[in-house]
Protein backbone atom coordinates (compact mmCIF):
# COMPACT_ATOMS: atom_id res chain seq x y z
CA UNK A 1 0.00 0.00 0.00
CA UNK A 2 1.46 3.61 0.01
CA UNK A 3 1.88 5.92 2.51
CA UNK A 4 -2.01 7.62 2.02
CA UNK A 5 -3.47 4.15 2.55
CA UNK A 6 -1.61 3.30 5.26
CA UNK A 7 -2.74 6.69 6.82
CA UNK A 8 -6.05 5.58 6.75
CA UNK A 9 -5.47 2.06 8.17
CA UNK A 10 -3.96 3.67 11.02
CA UNK A 11 -5.99 6.41 11.72
CA UNK A 12 -5.74 9.60 9.82
CA UNK A 13 -5.79 11.17 13.14
CA UNK A 14 -6.61 9.63 15.67
CA UNK A 15 -5.79 10.19 19.70
CA UNK A 16 -2.18 9.15 19.71
CA UNK A 17 -1.67 11.97 17.03
CA UNK A 18 -4.19 14.33 18.63
CA UNK A 19 -2.17 14.11 21.73
CA UNK A 20 1.26 14.65 19.58
CA UNK A 21 -0.55 17.51 17.27
CA UNK A 22 -1.64 19.05 20.30
CA UNK A 23 2.21 19.08 22.07
CA UNK A 24 3.37 20.81 19.25
CA UNK A 25 0.61 23.54 19.00
CA UNK A 26 1.14 24.50 22.39
CA UNK A 27 4.83 24.99 21.76
CA UNK A 28 2.73 27.72 19.28
CA UNK A 29 2.28 29.89 22.21
CA UNK A 30 6.08 29.60 23.22
CA UNK A 31 7.07 30.94 20.00
CA UNK A 32 4.80 33.66 19.65
CA UNK A 33 6.30 35.15 23.62
CA UNK A 34 9.63 35.32 21.72
CA UNK A 35 8.51 36.58 18.26
CA UNK A 36 6.77 39.40 20.12
CA UNK A 37 9.20 39.85 23.13
CA UNK A 38 10.91 43.01 22.10
CA UNK A 39 7.56 44.89 21.63
CA UNK A 40 7.13 44.99 25.64
CA UNK A 41 10.87 44.68 26.92
CA UNK A 42 11.48 46.90 24.44
CA UNK A 43 8.61 49.46 25.30
CA UNK A 44 9.16 53.10 25.55
CA UNK A 45 7.85 54.97 28.65
CA UNK A 46 6.92 58.81 29.47
CA UNK A 47 9.82 60.78 30.47
CA UNK A 48 11.45 63.49 30.91
CA UNK A 49 14.88 65.92 30.52
CA UNK A 50 16.98 65.52 27.88
CA UNK A 51 19.74 62.90 27.45
CA UNK A 52 23.51 63.75 27.83
CA UNK A 53 26.30 62.39 26.15
CA UNK A 54 29.93 61.55 28.30
CA UNK A 55 32.79 62.60 26.93
CA UNK A 56 34.20 59.56 27.30
CA UNK A 57 32.38 57.40 25.29
CA UNK A 58 28.98 56.97 23.64
CA UNK A 59 26.65 56.11 26.70
CA UNK A 60 24.25 57.90 27.97
CA UNK A 61 23.84 59.48 31.36
CA UNK A 62 21.26 59.60 33.74
CA UNK A 63 19.62 62.34 33.48
CA UNK A 64 16.48 61.22 31.50
CA UNK A 65 13.38 60.08 33.90
CA UNK A 66 10.95 57.89 33.11
CA UNK A 67 7.59 58.67 34.50
CA UNK A 68 5.91 54.92 33.97
CA UNK A 69 5.72 52.37 36.02
CA UNK A 70 7.84 49.41 34.54
CA UNK A 71 10.96 48.37 33.01
CA UNK A 72 12.64 47.59 29.69
CA UNK A 73 15.77 47.73 27.69
CA UNK A 74 15.11 51.24 26.96
CA UNK A 75 14.66 52.40 30.81
CA UNK A 76 18.22 49.90 31.83
CA UNK A 77 20.24 51.43 29.07
CA UNK A 78 18.35 54.47 28.42
CA UNK A 79 17.78 54.15 24.57
CA UNK A 80 16.43 57.48 24.16
CA UNK A 81 16.88 59.64 21.18
CA UNK A 82 20.05 59.04 19.11
CA UNK A 83 19.83 55.33 21.41
CA UNK A 84 16.46 54.63 19.74
CA UNK A 85 17.37 52.77 16.87
CA UNK A 86 18.81 49.88 18.78
CA UNK A 87 15.61 48.31 19.86
CA UNK A 88 14.02 48.32 16.09
CA UNK A 89 18.36 46.77 15.87
CA UNK A 90 17.09 44.17 18.09
CA UNK A 91 13.63 43.33 16.82
CA UNK A 92 15.41 42.84 12.89
CA UNK A 93 18.30 41.05 14.77
CA UNK A 94 15.78 38.18 15.92
CA UNK A 95 14.31 37.79 12.55
CA UNK A 96 18.04 38.49 10.49
CA UNK A 97 18.56 34.88 12.87
CA UNK A 98 15.43 33.50 11.79
CA UNK A 99 16.33 33.65 8.24
CA UNK A 100 19.15 32.03 8.77
CA UNK A 101 17.61 29.21 10.81
CA UNK A 102 15.32 28.74 8.18
CA UNK A 103 18.32 28.33 5.44
CA UNK A 104 20.69 25.93 7.98
CA UNK A 105 17.84 23.98 9.66
CA UNK A 106 15.31 23.39 6.77
CA UNK A 107 17.56 21.44 4.08
CA UNK A 108 19.30 19.55 7.29
CA UNK A 109 16.22 18.17 8.69
CA UNK A 110 15.78 17.10 5.19
CA UNK A 111 18.80 14.80 5.11
CA UNK A 112 19.01 13.50 8.93
CA UNK A 113 15.43 13.43 10.23
CA UNK A 114 12.63 15.77 11.79
CA UNK A 115 13.37 14.91 15.23
CA UNK A 116 16.82 15.38 15.86
CA UNK A 117 16.85 18.91 14.37
CA UNK A 118 13.68 19.75 16.07
CA UNK A 119 15.37 18.88 19.31
CA UNK A 120 18.63 20.43 19.34
CA UNK A 121 16.75 23.71 17.82
CA UNK A 122 14.33 23.70 21.14
CA UNK A 123 17.18 23.03 23.12
CA UNK A 124 19.11 25.51 22.27
CA UNK A 125 16.56 28.76 21.56
CA UNK A 126 16.23 27.67 25.74
CA UNK A 127 19.21 28.12 26.58
CA UNK A 128 19.75 31.28 24.60
CA UNK A 129 16.67 32.91 25.89
CA UNK A 130 17.49 32.57 29.14
CA UNK A 131 20.52 34.62 28.04
CA UNK A 132 18.33 37.31 26.91
CA UNK A 133 17.09 37.58 30.47
CA UNK A 134 20.37 37.77 31.96
CA UNK A 135 22.35 40.04 29.35
CA UNK A 136 24.19 42.15 31.18
CA UNK A 137 24.67 44.81 28.19
CA UNK A 138 22.84 45.91 25.09
CA UNK A 139 25.33 43.77 22.76
CA UNK A 140 24.79 40.51 24.63
CA UNK A 141 21.12 41.48 24.88
CA UNK A 142 21.32 41.79 21.25
CA UNK A 143 23.49 38.69 20.52
CA UNK A 144 21.14 36.71 21.93
CA UNK A 145 17.90 37.65 20.16
CA UNK A 146 20.03 36.52 17.00
CA UNK A 147 21.11 33.50 18.47
CA UNK A 148 17.29 33.26 19.57
CA UNK A 149 16.06 33.72 15.93
CA UNK A 150 18.16 31.40 14.60
CA UNK A 151 17.16 28.40 16.69
CA UNK A 152 13.64 29.69 16.26
CA UNK A 153 13.71 29.36 12.81
CA UNK A 154 14.75 26.08 12.74
CA UNK A 155 12.43 24.45 15.41
CA UNK A 156 9.32 26.70 14.05
CA UNK A 157 9.33 25.41 10.88
CA UNK A 158 10.52 21.94 11.97
CA UNK A 159 7.43 21.69 14.42
CA UNK A 160 5.05 22.82 11.32
CA UNK A 161 6.27 20.25 9.47
CA UNK A 162 5.82 17.60 11.91
CA UNK A 163 2.36 18.72 12.90
CA UNK A 164 1.55 17.99 9.02
CA UNK A 165 3.55 14.75 8.49
CA UNK A 166 2.16 13.11 11.52
CA UNK A 167 -1.70 12.98 9.97
CA UNK A 168 -2.93 12.20 6.97
CA UNK A 169 -3.36 14.30 4.17
CA UNK A 170 -7.13 15.74 4.55
CA UNK A 171 -6.00 16.73 8.47
CA UNK A 172 -3.36 19.09 6.68
CA UNK A 173 -5.19 22.07 6.59
CA UNK A 174 -6.99 21.25 10.43
CA UNK A 175 -3.24 21.34 11.39
CA UNK A 176 -2.07 23.80 10.22
CA UNK A 177 -4.62 26.29 11.28
CA UNK A 178 -5.34 25.12 14.58
CA UNK A 179 -0.78 26.10 14.76
CA UNK A 180 -1.24 29.19 13.28
CA UNK A 181 -4.81 29.85 15.86
CA UNK A 182 -2.52 29.15 18.95
CA UNK A 183 0.20 31.53 18.00
CA UNK A 184 -1.97 34.19 17.58
CA UNK A 185 -3.57 33.25 21.27
CA UNK A 186 -0.29 33.50 22.32
CA UNK A 187 0.40 36.75 21.48
CA UNK A 188 -2.69 37.82 23.53
CA UNK A 189 -1.47 35.61 26.19
CA UNK A 190 2.10 37.34 26.38
CA UNK A 191 0.44 41.00 26.55
CA UNK A 192 -1.12 39.25 29.94
CA UNK A 193 1.94 37.94 31.31
CA UNK A 194 3.47 41.04 30.59
CA UNK A 195 0.80 43.22 32.41
CA UNK A 196 1.55 41.08 35.36
CA UNK A 197 4.94 41.07 35.08
CA UNK A 198 6.63 44.50 34.57
CA UNK A 199 10.40 44.01 35.37
CA UNK A 200 11.56 43.04 31.47
CA UNK A 201 14.08 40.16 32.95
CA UNK A 202 11.21 38.58 34.77
CA UNK A 203 9.05 38.62 31.43
CA UNK A 204 12.05 37.33 29.66
CA UNK A 205 12.23 34.56 31.74
CA UNK A 206 8.93 34.15 32.42
CA UNK A 207 7.82 34.01 28.83
CA UNK A 208 11.24 31.46 28.71
CA UNK A 209 9.81 28.36 31.31
CA UNK A 210 6.83 27.16 29.49
CA UNK A 211 9.27 26.10 26.69
CA UNK A 212 10.72 23.96 29.22
CA UNK A 213 7.94 21.75 29.94
CA UNK A 214 7.02 21.31 26.58
CA UNK A 215 10.51 20.15 25.38
CA UNK A 216 10.66 17.27 27.95
CA UNK A 217 7.33 16.41 26.45
CA UNK A 218 8.72 16.57 22.48
CA UNK A 219 11.63 14.28 23.49
CA UNK A 220 8.93 11.77 23.11
CA UNK A 221 7.77 12.59 19.91
CA UNK A 222 8.39 9.70 16.95
CA UNK A 223 10.36 10.64 13.95
CA UNK A 224 8.07 11.48 10.75
CA UNK A 225 6.87 8.42 9.03
CA UNK A 226 6.78 10.40 5.80
CA UNK A 227 10.35 11.21 5.83
CA UNK A 228 11.21 8.21 6.44
CA UNK A 229 9.63 6.85 3.24
CA UNK A 230 10.81 9.49 1.41
CA UNK A 231 13.99 8.04 2.58
CA UNK A 232 13.64 4.25 1.60
CA UNK A 233 13.41 3.65 4.91
CA UNK A 234 10.23 1.35 4.41
CA UNK A 235 10.55 -0.98 7.88
CA UNK A 236 11.15 2.00 10.27
CA UNK A 237 8.38 3.70 8.83
CA UNK A 238 6.43 0.55 9.03
CA UNK A 239 7.31 0.69 12.77
CA UNK A 240 6.17 3.88 13.43
CA UNK A 241 2.66 3.99 11.45
CA UNK A 242 1.79 0.47 13.41
CA UNK A 243 2.78 2.13 16.79
CA UNK A 244 0.35 4.83 15.48
CA UNK A 245 -2.52 2.35 15.09
CA UNK A 246 -1.66 0.41 18.34
CA UNK A 247 -1.65 3.41 20.28
CA UNK A 248 -4.82 4.80 18.27
CA UNK A 249 -6.86 1.79 19.71
CA UNK A 250 -6.57 -0.02 16.20
CA UNK A 251 -4.46 -3.28 17.46
CA UNK A 252 -1.56 -4.77 15.51
CA UNK A 253 -2.43 -3.84 11.90
CA UNK A 254 -0.17 -5.47 9.45
CA UNK A 255 1.61 -2.72 7.21
CA UNK A 256 3.52 -3.29 3.73
CA UNK A 257 4.74 0.13 2.07
CA UNK A 258 4.70 0.78 -1.85
CA UNK A 259 8.44 1.37 -2.05
CA UNK A 260 8.86 4.65 -3.63
CA UNK A 261 10.41 5.08 -7.64
CA UNK A 262 14.16 5.12 -7.68
CA UNK A 263 14.28 2.91 -3.87
CA UNK A 264 15.32 -0.83 -4.32
CA UNK A 265 16.20 -1.25 -1.03
CA UNK A 266 18.94 1.19 0.42
CA UNK A 267 18.50 4.54 1.45
CA UNK A 268 16.89 6.95 -0.88
CA UNK A 269 19.60 10.14 -1.28
CA UNK A 270 17.97 13.27 -0.48
CA UNK A 271 17.75 15.95 -2.87
CA UNK A 272 19.77 19.33 -1.99
CA UNK A 273 18.54 22.43 -2.29
CA UNK A 274 20.22 23.74 -5.48
CA UNK A 275 17.42 21.11 -6.62
CA UNK A 276 14.96 23.93 -5.81
CA UNK A 277 16.57 26.05 -8.68
CA UNK A 278 17.31 23.54 -11.43
CA UNK A 279 14.47 21.71 -11.18
CA UNK A 280 11.83 23.29 -13.99
CA UNK A 281 8.64 22.82 -11.78
CA UNK A 282 10.37 23.69 -8.51
CA UNK A 283 12.05 26.38 -9.67
CA UNK A 284 8.84 28.17 -10.96
CA UNK A 285 6.68 27.38 -7.52
CA UNK A 286 9.49 28.98 -5.71
CA UNK A 287 10.32 31.79 -6.84
CA UNK A 288 6.35 33.10 -6.29
CA UNK A 289 6.23 31.62 -3.16
CA UNK A 290 8.84 33.60 -2.20
CA UNK A 291 7.30 36.76 -3.30
CA UNK A 292 3.96 35.58 -1.55
CA UNK A 293 5.69 34.71 1.63
CA UNK A 294 7.76 38.03 1.63
CA UNK A 295 4.43 39.98 0.96
CA UNK A 296 2.33 38.11 4.03
CA UNK A 297 5.53 38.79 6.34
CA UNK A 298 5.60 42.56 5.27
CA UNK A 299 2.23 43.47 5.38
CA UNK A 300 1.29 41.66 8.59
CA UNK A 301 4.54 42.61 10.70
CA UNK A 302 4.47 46.11 9.05
CA UNK A 303 0.90 46.63 9.84
CA UNK A 304 1.44 45.67 13.69
CA UNK A 305 4.47 47.81 14.15
CA UNK A 306 2.90 50.00 12.43
CA UNK A 307 -0.98 50.61 14.60
CA UNK A 308 1.77 50.23 17.71
CA UNK A 309 1.98 53.84 17.45
CA UNK A 310 -1.70 54.84 18.16
CA UNK A 311 -1.63 56.17 21.56
CA UNK A 312 -3.22 54.16 24.43
CA UNK A 313 -2.89 50.89 26.58
CA UNK A 314 0.08 48.93 24.85
CA UNK A 315 -0.77 45.68 27.02
CA UNK A 316 -4.64 46.23 25.25
CA UNK A 317 -3.34 47.11 22.09
CA UNK A 318 -0.79 43.99 21.71
CA UNK A 319 -3.52 41.50 23.05
CA UNK A 320 -5.98 43.06 20.43
CA UNK A 321 -3.35 42.61 17.63
CA UNK A 322 -3.34 38.83 18.21
CA UNK A 323 -7.00 38.31 18.85
CA UNK A 324 -8.03 40.07 15.85
CA UNK A 325 -6.55 37.02 14.04
CA UNK A 326 -8.30 34.67 15.43
CA UNK A 327 -11.58 34.94 12.78
CA UNK A 328 -9.25 34.59 9.71
CA UNK A 329 -8.87 30.98 10.50
CA UNK A 330 -12.49 29.71 10.02
CA UNK A 331 -12.90 31.77 7.28
CA UNK A 332 -9.55 29.84 5.95
CA UNK A 333 -11.19 26.24 7.17
CA UNK A 334 -13.77 27.15 4.85
CA UNK A 335 -12.65 28.56 1.68
CA UNK A 336 -9.28 26.64 1.27
CA UNK A 337 -11.76 23.23 1.29
CA UNK A 338 -14.67 24.44 -1.26
CA UNK A 339 -13.99 23.20 -4.74
CA UNK A 340 -14.93 27.07 -6.05
CA UNK A 341 -12.36 28.58 -3.94
CA UNK A 342 -9.76 25.84 -2.97
CA UNK A 343 -6.35 26.97 -1.53
CA UNK A 344 -5.02 29.15 -4.89
CA UNK A 345 -8.16 31.25 -5.20
CA UNK A 346 -8.32 31.96 -1.53
CA UNK A 347 -4.92 33.08 -0.95
CA UNK A 348 -5.34 35.37 -3.76
CA UNK A 349 -8.07 36.86 -2.47
CA UNK A 350 -7.41 37.36 0.87
CA UNK A 351 -4.23 39.00 -0.18
CA UNK A 352 -6.21 41.39 -2.81
CA UNK A 353 -8.87 41.72 0.08
CA UNK A 354 -5.72 42.89 2.76
CA UNK A 355 -4.59 45.40 -0.13
CA UNK A 356 -7.38 46.69 -0.76
CA UNK A 357 -8.07 48.02 3.19
CA UNK A 358 -4.91 49.40 3.07
CA UNK A 359 -6.05 51.42 0.53
CA UNK A 360 -8.83 52.57 1.57
CA UNK A 361 -7.34 52.90 5.42
CA UNK A 362 -5.84 56.25 3.44
CA UNK A 363 -8.96 57.86 2.74
CA UNK A 364 -10.56 57.24 6.22
CA UNK A 365 -9.28 59.50 8.71
CA UNK A 366 -8.26 57.95 11.98
CA UNK A 367 -10.99 58.28 14.72
CA UNK A 368 -10.89 56.29 18.14
CA UNK A 369 -14.33 54.34 18.81
CA UNK A 370 -15.66 54.59 15.29
CA UNK A 371 -15.89 51.85 13.16
CA UNK A 372 -15.37 53.09 9.78
CA UNK A 373 -12.35 54.82 10.89
CA UNK A 374 -8.91 54.21 9.68
CA UNK A 375 -7.96 52.03 12.49
CA UNK A 376 -10.39 49.84 11.58
CA UNK A 377 -9.62 49.31 8.22
CA UNK A 378 -5.95 48.65 9.03
CA UNK A 379 -7.02 45.77 11.36
CA UNK A 380 -9.43 44.21 8.80
CA UNK A 381 -5.84 44.21 6.46
CA UNK A 382 -4.46 42.19 9.55
CA UNK A 383 -6.94 39.77 9.86
CA UNK A 384 -6.73 39.19 5.76
CA UNK A 385 -3.11 39.45 5.41
CA UNK A 386 -3.56 36.82 8.54
CA UNK A 387 -5.78 34.46 6.46
CA UNK A 388 -3.11 34.62 3.86
CA UNK A 389 -0.50 33.79 5.97
CA UNK A 390 -2.42 30.57 7.41
CA UNK A 391 -3.55 29.00 3.59
CA UNK A 392 0.24 30.00 2.59
CA UNK A 393 2.08 27.52 5.23
CA UNK A 394 -0.74 24.57 4.11
CA UNK A 395 -0.54 25.63 0.47
CA UNK A 396 3.44 25.49 0.27
CA UNK A 397 3.60 22.00 2.07
CA UNK A 398 1.16 20.55 -0.95
CA UNK A 399 2.76 21.85 -3.61
CA UNK A 400 6.72 20.43 -2.07
CA UNK A 401 7.21 16.39 -2.71
CA UNK A 402 8.48 15.16 0.70
CA UNK A 403 11.82 14.44 0.15
CA UNK A 404 12.43 18.53 -0.50
CA UNK A 405 9.31 19.64 1.50
CA UNK A 406 11.07 21.13 4.57
CA UNK A 407 14.04 22.63 2.26
CA UNK A 408 11.48 24.36 0.28
CA UNK A 409 9.65 25.79 3.66
CA UNK A 410 13.06 26.80 4.58
CA UNK A 411 13.64 28.91 1.51
CA UNK A 412 9.65 30.39 1.44
CA UNK A 413 10.09 31.35 5.39
CA UNK A 414 13.79 32.40 4.47
CA UNK A 415 11.73 35.01 1.95
CA UNK A 416 9.15 35.51 4.65
CA UNK A 417 11.82 36.68 7.61
CA UNK A 418 13.49 39.28 4.68
CA UNK A 419 9.72 40.72 5.26
CA UNK A 420 10.36 40.85 8.73
CA UNK A 421 13.43 42.27 8.79
CA UNK A 422 12.35 45.00 6.85
CA UNK A 423 8.92 45.98 7.64
CA UNK A 424 10.02 48.05 11.04
CA UNK A 425 11.76 50.38 8.42
CA UNK A 426 8.18 50.66 6.60
CA UNK A 427 6.29 52.90 9.15
CA UNK A 428 9.18 55.22 8.65
CA UNK A 429 8.40 56.11 5.32
CA UNK A 430 5.84 58.29 6.74
CA UNK A 431 8.72 61.04 6.69
CA UNK A 432 8.21 61.30 2.76
CA UNK A 433 4.46 61.48 3.07
CA UNK A 434 1.58 60.01 5.57
CA UNK A 435 0.44 57.65 2.59
CA UNK A 436 3.37 56.14 1.90
CA UNK A 437 3.88 53.30 4.46
CA UNK A 438 -0.07 52.02 3.51
CA UNK A 439 0.70 52.13 -0.50
CA UNK A 440 3.83 50.02 -0.14
CA UNK A 441 0.98 47.43 2.17
CA UNK A 442 -1.78 47.82 -1.03
CA UNK A 443 0.69 47.24 -4.00
CA UNK A 444 2.91 44.62 -2.15
CA UNK A 445 -0.52 42.77 -1.30
CA UNK A 446 -2.26 43.12 -4.33
CA UNK A 447 0.66 41.77 -6.96
CA UNK A 448 1.33 38.91 -4.12
CA UNK A 449 -2.01 37.85 -4.59
CA UNK A 450 -2.00 38.26 -8.96
CA UNK A 451 0.53 36.58 -8.86
CA UNK A 452 -0.39 33.66 -6.34
CA UNK A 453 -2.91 32.75 -9.36
CA UNK A 454 -0.09 31.42 -11.42
CA UNK A 455 0.45 28.55 -8.85
CA UNK A 456 -1.58 25.04 -9.04
CA UNK A 457 -4.28 24.05 -7.21
CA UNK A 458 -3.61 21.41 -4.49
CA UNK A 459 -7.12 20.92 -3.54
CA UNK A 460 -8.17 16.52 -3.61
CA UNK A 461 -4.97 16.19 -5.72
CA UNK A 462 -1.95 13.58 -4.30
CA UNK A 463 0.67 14.77 -2.54
CA UNK A 464 3.99 14.19 -4.50
CA UNK A 465 6.31 11.97 -2.71
CA UNK A 466 9.32 12.18 -4.74
CA UNK A 467 10.78 13.78 -7.40
CA UNK A 468 9.66 11.66 -10.21
CA UNK A 469 5.94 11.40 -9.17
CA UNK A 470 6.01 15.69 -9.05
CA UNK A 471 7.24 15.29 -12.95
CA UNK A 472 5.13 13.24 -13.92
CA UNK A 473 1.01 14.64 -14.78
CA UNK A 474 -1.00 13.71 -12.22
CA UNK A 475 -3.85 12.11 -14.60
CA UNK A 476 -0.89 10.12 -15.58
CA UNK A 477 -0.46 8.62 -12.05
CA UNK A 478 -3.96 8.12 -11.80
CA UNK A 479 -4.55 6.16 -14.83
CA UNK A 480 -1.16 4.17 -14.40
CA UNK A 481 -2.97 2.89 -10.57
CA UNK A 482 -6.47 2.78 -12.26
CA UNK A 483 -4.53 0.12 -15.07
CA UNK A 484 -2.08 -1.81 -12.21
CA UNK A 485 -5.50 -2.25 -10.52
CA UNK A 486 -7.30 -3.83 -13.79
CA UNK A 487 -4.46 -6.02 -14.44
CA UNK A 488 -4.23 -7.57 -10.78
CA UNK A 489 -7.79 -8.05 -11.00
CA UNK A 490 -8.67 -9.27 -14.70
CA UNK A 491 -5.44 -11.28 -15.44
CA UNK A 492 -7.12 -14.12 -16.17
CA UNK A 493 -10.13 -12.14 -18.39
CA UNK A 494 -7.34 -10.90 -21.20
CA UNK A 495 -10.70 -10.21 -23.75
CA UNK A 496 -12.04 -8.22 -20.84
CA UNK A 497 -8.63 -5.68 -19.78
CA UNK A 498 -8.25 -5.18 -24.04
CA UNK A 499 -11.30 -3.30 -23.49
CA UNK A 500 -10.47 -1.28 -20.69
CA UNK A 501 -7.42 -0.48 -22.39
CA UNK A 502 -9.10 0.75 -25.60
CA UNK A 503 -11.29 2.37 -23.47
CA UNK A 504 -8.24 4.29 -22.08
CA UNK A 505 -6.64 4.71 -25.29
CA UNK A 506 -9.67 6.20 -26.96
CA UNK A 507 -9.49 8.60 -23.72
Amino acid sequence: MDLEEAFQAVGEFGRYQKRMVGVLVLLQIYMACQSMLIVLVGAVPEYHGEPVTERGGGDLTQSVTFTEDFSSIVTEWYLVKQQAYKVSLAGSLFFAGVLVGNVLFGPLSDKIGRKPVFLMSLFFELLFAYGSALAPNYELFALSRFLVGMMNGGMALVCFILSQEYVGKSYWALTGTLANMTFAVGIALFAVLGYFIRHWRNLAAAANSPGVLLFLLCITLPESPRWLYSRGRMGQAERVLQNFAVRNGKGRVTLKLRRTPGSPGAETPSPGLFMLATHAVLRCRTMVLMYVWYACSLVYYGLTMNASEDKGNRYLSVAMYGLVELPAYPLCIYFINKSWSGRRKSLAGFLILAGLCCLLSMAVPVQSGSVASGSSLALLGKLMVSAAFNIVYVYTSELYPTVIRNAGLGVCSMSCRVGGILAPFVPSLKVLHASMPFTVFCLIGVTAGALGLLLPETLNKPVAETLEELSAPAYQRILETQFNEIERNFTNDRLYFTDICFYYNGC
